[in-house]
């Protein structure tokens, strides 16, 4: 029986939107709203920013030194923890409902809550409204790593789609070349960079990747301004409420490097591309870093994809 072909182009969006912090359901309600916008866009893949469900806590320290903590950060973190969803949940059965409606899949950044510790975490959705799998975050960066726990290799994941697998590498995890090797080894076509960094490397950063794995790279990041945020948090950057802390940069790479849209620095936006699905093989040609250019024989990744407990327990009957 012969395979069905390969969809040849695919139109793709981005979202550079400002959650609203900590606050859980006024977030899916603007996903659900900007889902529908980028499908009316003709787009059949959505990607959101880092932490767009329940928000990216740009500016606050939760009052930490080292040696010390405060109760007012303490309080911080709490309200922080009750905002985080549980995955799955209410939250993401409503997330899925809207990519079913639009028929599209959907890559959103959400903050999770597992027991007493957050994970900043992406969440893939297929148009069937299916929640296909999950990657948490690695490698937390700064001061992230007293907020959000540790993710493991069981969410190395990639999820299959017509027009070849989806996955997800968040900030600045995009800058372990181990982990890049590792999703370039799963064959990922669709290469989506939420993040928080909005400098000027980050794009060409993104080219990088793009280039280096012969991939498109789908990038998202926030335009957050400081009076996003609660009254109930201390936010020590910006003099007034119209201080941007996130300025966007959000784009759509090809796999030559090439910027297909974006970034922008503007403000709240969707950016779309039609993407030539051809342009993957065509890079390949002359550099496959998981294959033909990637010299085993002097160089080997070994990848832990085993999920790490903290308790194991084991059960069965005992009796004699």
């Amino acid at each position: 029986m012969t395979p069905p072909e390969r969809p040849s182009s695919v139109q793709v969006a981005v979202v550079q939107a400002a959650s609203i912090p900590f606050d859980a359901e006024a977030c899916v309600d603007k996903a659900v709203r900007l889902i529908g916008e980028a499908a009316g866009k003709g787009a059949k893949l959505v990607v959101f920013p880092e932490a767009f469900i329940v928000g990216y806590p740009k500016g606050l320290d939760y009052g930490l030194v080292v040696g010390a903590r405060d109760p007012a950060g303490r309080e911080e973190f709490r309200i922080y923890l009750d905002a985080a969803i549980a995955v799955p949940g209410p939250q993401t059965q409503r997330l899925g409902e809207a990519a079913a409606t639009h028929g599209c899949y959907v890559v959103m950044g959400v903050i999770e809550r597992e027991l007493g510790t957050c994970y900043c975490t992406v969440l893939f959705f297929g148009p069937d409204g299916q929640l296909l799998g999950k990657h948490r975050k690695l490698m937390p960066t700064a001061l992230e790593r007293m907020i959000w726990g540790f993710g493991d290799g069981s969410t190395l994941t990639t999820v299959d789609s017509p027009w070849g697998r989806i996955g997800s590498v968040i900030c600045w995890e995009n800058y372990m070349p181990m982990l890049r090797m590792a999703m370039y080894a799963k064959n990922v076509a669709l290469y989506c960079a939420p993040t928080a960094d909005d400098r000027d490397t980050w794009i060409p950063s993104m080219q990088h990747v793009a280039l280096e794995g012969r991939c498109f790279v789908l990038t998202a990041c926030q335009f957050l301004r400081r009076g996003d945020f609660p009254d109930t948090v201390r936010v020590r950057l910006g003099d007034s409420p119209d201080a941007v802390l996130m300025r966007g940069g959000s784009a759509i790479v090809s796999p030559s490097g090439k910027v297909l849209a974006g970034p922008n620095f503007e403000g709240e936006t969707i950016l779309t591309a039609t993407l030539d699905l051809g342009d993957i093989g065509r890079g390949k040609f002359d550099f496959d870093v998981a294959g033909h250019y990637s010299r085993p024989d002097v160089f080997q990744l070994h990848v832990n994809e085993a999920p790490m407990r903290p308790v194991a327990t084991k059960t069965g009957d005992s009796s004699p």
